[in-house]
């Protein structure tokens, strides 16, 4: 299913299958949006950014104690905060803020467990951030709350699969990321294998499209993330890395997190997480070029520096 969704839409006229008439008008609806212009305003709740001037640099703020890569560190929303201004002084376009960990084996937490996390970061966020905020979450209750308090959009690794989630973007207009996920991050890595890697992953984010469209969300509150790392091997996330471009034909912005990934250890053969920065610039690089518009990063400034140098480039082409 790697074909593009104008495809899928000719592919339609030929079948009787109620389905894929339904993904492929709803595909090509976000097609036609997206190719209209390729430089698109992501217009959140309060702030907004512009996308297709060059990569975007998301900041990741992790408030968990249980992270992969820097669990614990900014539990205290005084630490959060400082960090968090670090990353808008270094440049990041926009700021993904989790309090849930979604690392392969993390369990869940409540609802009111994840919002007093987030909560007292996400109000002085609101207040000083010139930049637009990101909820990381796959819970509508957690979402609305984040939404009412100063977040502009959701990160949702769960793929919106939850139909509240998909009736509250409706409701609220608020822009927000599908991201390809098998199971659940407890279970995820138990099944890793593909038939079609990056046609099955495609497959699901067009489907997840569809599925937001159909509920009345706008092609242009919508991005997608082919999802490295989540419920697939190393091997199967550089191979993801490699074809980002191919998702762009979904019609939307794509969004790409590979920052002190297991892919990058295993790359370097088995370097630890505090030792995988060189390769997650070279990965925010590759992104960028196969066509991202959003990667999603913890080494904020030397990944603006290496975009900037993408740039130059590009324009010197």
């Amino acid at each position: 299913m790697r074909a593009s969704l104008p495809e899928l839409a000719r592919l339609a006229r030929d079948t009787a299958s109620p389905e894929m008439r339904e993904l492929a008008l709803a595909g090509r609806s976000a097609f036609q949006f997206y190719t209209r212009s390729r430089r698109v305003l992501l217009e959140g709740l309060h702030r907004s950014c512009r996308l297709g001037e060059g990569c975007r640099v998301m900041g990741v703020l992790n408030l968990t104690p249980d992270s992969f890569s820097d669990g614990g560190r900014f539990l205290d929303p005084r630490d959060a905060v400082a960090h968090a201004e670090r990353l808008l002084a270094e440049g990041a376009h926009l700021l993904d803020l989790g309090a849930e960990s979604t690392r392969p084996g993390a369990r869940p937490v409540s609802a009111r467990a994840e919002w007093a996390r987030l909560a007292p970061v996400l109000a002085r966020l609101h207040a000083i951030s010139p930049v637009p905020l990101s909820v990381d979450t796959r819970k509508p209750e957690v979402a609305r709350r984040a939404l009412a308090n100063g977040a502009d959009l959701v990160n949702d690794v769960g793929g919106l699969r939850s139909e509240e989630m998909r009736s509250l973007l409706a409701r609220t207009g608020a822009p927000a990321i599908a991201m390809h996920m098998r199971g659940s991050p407890a279970r995820m890595q138990r099944n890793t294998r593909y038939a079609d890697l990056r046609g099955e992953v495609y497959g699901f984010l067009a489907e997840a499209v569809a599925r937001a469209l159909r509920d009345g969300v706008g092609p242009e509150q919508l991005l997608v993330d082919p999802g490295l790392g989540f419920g697939k091997t190393p091997e199967q996330s550089l191979e993801l890395l490699a074809h980002a471009g191919e998702f762009r034909s979904l019609g939307l912005p794509v969004v790409v997190g590979a920052s002190r990934k297991s892919m990058l250890g295993f790359a370097l053969g088995g370097a630890p997480v505090n030792e995988r920065a060189e390769a997650g610039l070279a990965a925010a690089v590759i992104a960028a070029r196969e066509g991202a518009s959003i990667v999603r990063v913890h080494e904020v400034g030397p990944t603006v520096r290496a975009l900037a140098l993408l740039g130059a480039v590009e324009r010197a082409r």
